[in-house]
């Protein structure tokens, strides 16, 4: 069993579980003791944001108990860290900090070796990479795209931690060609999902949820962040409102890390429910009684970087899918319906699959089988220089 420390950039129990957290638990699954660090903080805290300031009290609230077994093998660590703060005294601070919160933690824990497995591309910023025995920088997103970031610094340190670091992960083909230059040891495995959370879906034996709307014709379903930075809202808009035979549902919270997003014209339609964040273990549930899941992303500098972890969960439940064409997704066109992110378009592709022009069942489910956390994790471990024990 070896221990390998998690540098995540979201809190452990954040609604939407993604990379990070699924990463831990299929590590675990492989055999290895996991200490999960929660979300530094990259960005400067939005004060007049409720989310922003709900974090801090509740990091604040951990300072009591920071460190917090909350799975057999996985600790989970929140740090007392100056959020934001990436440069100066401040900096030096959260340096300083979190070298003793990690001593203190190796002590209680008896860590001898510690893997560093990074998704913050802070890192090298925030701790002595020479301290652990092997150093993993995993690149899911191209976060110098979402609001409010740092992108100069973000793009400087990514670089200076690809260059350090043993080897490099990416989940999307953009990031793959972006960073390969700063490290040989660089290699793309795309995004997977939790393939036995959502297969449940398919089989028939959930109950459908209360908040559901009961309504006549095609119901169709969204389960992920709401922001304007991602989703084509506008697109969305007239989708919805040309047609009014169909139901829509919106699953996730609002604005999540675009506050500009705004949703007011679409809560004018009488067809599309927005219901705020579900927990994990129900979405499942949700996407049973979904004729069509949607994946109406917007094409910029983001979304071309990214491979959204919902596209395979959607597939593990069984759920048809109709999505925009992004780049990292070209060779899943045999499994879902993808298309450009316009309403005409979607239209077009979600008449298509309601009239049973769609891969089948089983094509789907295969193709999910093949993308599990715990298949691909194994298969990252085995790239690593120095076999785990």
């Amino acid at each position: 069993m070896a221990d390998i420390l998690i540098l995540s950039t979201a809190d452990w129990d954040h609604p939407l579980w993604t990379n990070k957290q699924h990463v831990a638990v299929s590590l675990h699954a492989l055999g290895h003791r996991i200490i999960y660090v929660e979300s530094l903080g990259i960005r400067t805290p939005r004060l007049y944001c409720g989310r922003d300031v709900f974090r801090i009290l509740r990091r604040l609230w951990r300072l009591l108990n920071p460190l917090q077994q909350r799975l057999p093998g996985i600790w989970v660590l929140s740090p007392p860290v100056l959020p934001g703060v990436t440069e100066g005294i401040g900096l030096k601070f959260n340096f300083f900090v979190l070298a003793i919160c990690l001593s203190v933690v190796r002590w209680r824990l008896g860590v001898r070796e510690l893997l560093l497995w990074t998704f913050n591309p802070l890192a090298s910023r925030y701790l002595d990479l020479k301290s652990f025995s092997q150093t993993v920088y995993h690149c899911v997103d191209r976060l110098q795209a979402q609001p409010g970031m740092p992108i100069a610094l973000l793009d400087c340190a990514e670089s200076e931690l690809c260059r350090q670091v043993n080897i490099v992960f990416t989940t999307a083909p953009f990031l793959q060609k972006k960073l390969a230059p700063l490290n040989t040891d660089t290699y793309f495995f795309g995004n997977v999902a939790d393939v036995d959370h959502f297969k449940s879906a398919s089989l028939g034996t959930c109950s459908r949820p209360t908040d559901l709307p009961w309504v006549r014709g095609p119901m169709l379903i969204f389960i992920g962040a709401i922001d304007a930075y991602k989703l084509e809202l506008d697109q969305i808009y007239e989708l919805v409102k040309s047609t009014p035979e169909w139901t829509y549902v919106f699953i996730g919270p609002i604005g999540e890390s675009d506050p500009s997003t705004n949703v007011e014209l679409l809560r004018t339609l009488p067809n599309l429910y927005l219901i705020g964040s579900r927990a994990y273990r129900d979405l499942p549930a949700y996407l049973a009684y979904a004729d069509v899941a949607l994946l109406p992303l917007r094409l910029n500098d983001y979304t071309r970087h990214m491979y959204p972890m919902k596209f395979f969960e959607y597939l593990a439940s069984g759920c048809p899918i109709v999505g925009t064409a992004i780049p990292s997704l070209y060779d899943q066109a045999d499994v879902a319906s993808l298309c450009k992110p316009t309403a005409v378009e979607f239209e077009k592709a979600i008449r298509r699959v309601l009239h049973g022009d769609v891969p089948s069942l089983e094509s789907r489910l295969a193709r999910a089988n093949l993308n599990t956390y715990k298949r691909r994790s194994a298969a990252m471990l085995r790239l690593l220089p120095r076999p785990l024990s």
